[in-house]
């Protein structure tokens, strides 16, 4: 009896403070594990995430908390992140005893000629407690593994929290390049459509010939179908867009109305030092160093089964026979030591297979290095090139835009071709065109190179005009 009340203030002793609502398991969480890792979201909000109608013009703030809250790739890699927090736990456990307590109730009965028929019960309750007193830092080493894989899936979930945040901001802006080429198209279209009517005039008075109609009537169809294209192409890039904030492509969107004549100034920096940072800050890059941590977390654990274990036991087995009308209560306490002498060489072939596992993380680390300094240095370099384009594009507009007039009121006058005046109004589409695109890729590309960098987060956000919350 002193056994088992020792076994049982042993055990509670090392898990009062674990304690939960069930007896058999515990319901708390040893690591806490947020949706929305902290940065990502607005702190001043209280619940960012809750269910949003979108009647109303929504900024880029706004497109970003709904696309991180809702969006599958952030739910994903929580559950993720969940499990790898609970084999943390499981790690945990091997450093507390086990307690197990088996009871068992048999009802017999025995047929002779001479007795007749009796019956008579067995009663059985054993309880065991067990601990695992040195095992070469095995249990060290599975711990190590397990917090260093957490250690990787929370750096994932940060990797992909800014993939998200990414896409976001790109279709965002896709949407918006994508109204102002439809806006652009339209005025395009009525150009090409006050064209035709001068022409149209010209050949009624006589002073046109037929040609002259054909073409412009050409160009002004071409102009007609160039608005159906760019139509569609919003409307997808609305769906784009409603699917990355986790909605049906088809739920009415609308955002809030930026300037698209931004004149950029592009700060010049040490493309170096942005390598650098990337280096230390890009959350998937830490992800690998954790695994590599990991794996050689790993070979210490393998070889550790290779070796001796040694534990601590105790046990308590009360039995009752009623056949015989008698108890009995046995206690036991001693010491185990499980030697592995031959596995048929299996633990060398395991711990060649992690050191090989370490080998391999470490290569995909070196590798993901160079990827991610490329990527510093492509977002880095589209950034100035798109900044460049931005100053060219609004020289080209202006002097599409003076060419087109001129040659309109030349045609109109009867002093200029008609063939002159569609090529100044193609010239002044493609014009516009090219400026959209321009501020586009600025805007694309210096969201990517925050995403390089490993800094696209939730102040960086909101440093862009358009994240003003409405």
């Amino acid at each position: 009896m002193l056994i088992r009340i020792f076994i049982f203030i042993v055990f509670n002793l090392f898990t009062l403070s674990y304690a939960a609502d069930s007896f058999f398991y515990s319901d708390k969480d040893p690591d806490q594990i947020q949706q929305i890792p902290q940065g990502y979201i607005d702190p001043s909000i209280m619940d960012p995430c809750q269910t949003k109608a979108y009647n109303r013009p929504l900024s880029l703030l706004e497109v970003t908390e709904a696309a991180l809250c809702h969006n599958p790739n952030t739910k994903e890699v929580y559950a993720n992140a969940k499990i790898q927090a609970a084999e943390v736990g499981v790690a945990r456990s091997l450093f507390f005893p086990s307690l197990r307590d088996t009871v068992a109730v048999t009802e017999n009965q025995i047929r002779s000629q001479t007795r007749g028929q009796n019956s008579f019960r067995n009663t059985q309750n054993q309880i065991v407690a067990s601990y695992l007193l040195y095992d070469f830092g095995g249990r060290n080493a599975n711990l190590e593994n397990a917090n260093q894989l957490l250690k990787a899936a929370s750096a994932t979930q940060d990797a992909i929290v800014q993939r998200v945040l990414l896409s976001a901001v790109n279709a965002f802006y896709q949407v918006h390049a994508n109204k102002a080429i439809l806006k652009a198209s339209i005025e395009s279209e009525r150009l090409f459509e006050e064209s035709f009517k001068a022409a149209e005039a010209k050949y009624i008075a006589g002073i046109a010939t037929p040609a002259d109609k054909l073409q412009v009537n050409t160009s002004f169809a071409n102009a007609t179908l160039t608005r159906l294209t760019n139509e569609g192409l919003l409307r997808i890039a609305y769906g784009n867009l409603a699917a990355i904030m986790g909605a049906a492509p088809g739920t009415p969107i609308e955002i809030i109305d930026n300037d698209m004549n931004v004149m950029p100034e592009f700060i010049d920096q040490d493309i170096q030092a942005l390598i650098e940072q990337a280096i230390i800050q890009r959350p998937d890059l830490i992800a690998t160093e954790s695994e590599l941590k990991a794996s050689v977390a790993n070979i210490e654990s393998v070889k550790a089964e290779a070796k001796p274990k040694v534990r601590i036991e105790a046990s308590n087995q009360y039995d009752s026979e009623t056949i015989f009308l008698k108890d009995i209560n046995s206690s036991q306490v001693g010491i185990s030591v499980t030697i592995p002498f031959f596995e048929g060489y299996k633990p060398s072939y395991l711990i060649r297979s992690a050191e090989a596992t370490a080998e391999l993380k470490a290569s995909k680390r070196d590798q993901l290095r160079l990827q991610v300094s490329l990527d510093v240095w492509t977002a880095y370099q589209n950034l100035k090139t798109a900044n460049e384009s931005i100053k060219a594009s609004q020289i080209l507009l202006t002097s599409a835009e003076e060419s087109s007039h001129v040659a309109l009121g030349r045609y109109k006058e009867g002093v200029g071709n008609v063939i002159d005046t569609l090529n100044a109004q193609s010239a002044l589409a493609s014009a516009k065109q090219q400026k959209i695109q321009s501020i586009l890729n600025w805007n694309i590309a210096r969201t990517t190179l925050a995403q390089s960098i490993g800094v696209l987060d939730n102040a960086m956000i909101q440093k862009l005009p358009e994240a003003k919350r409405n």
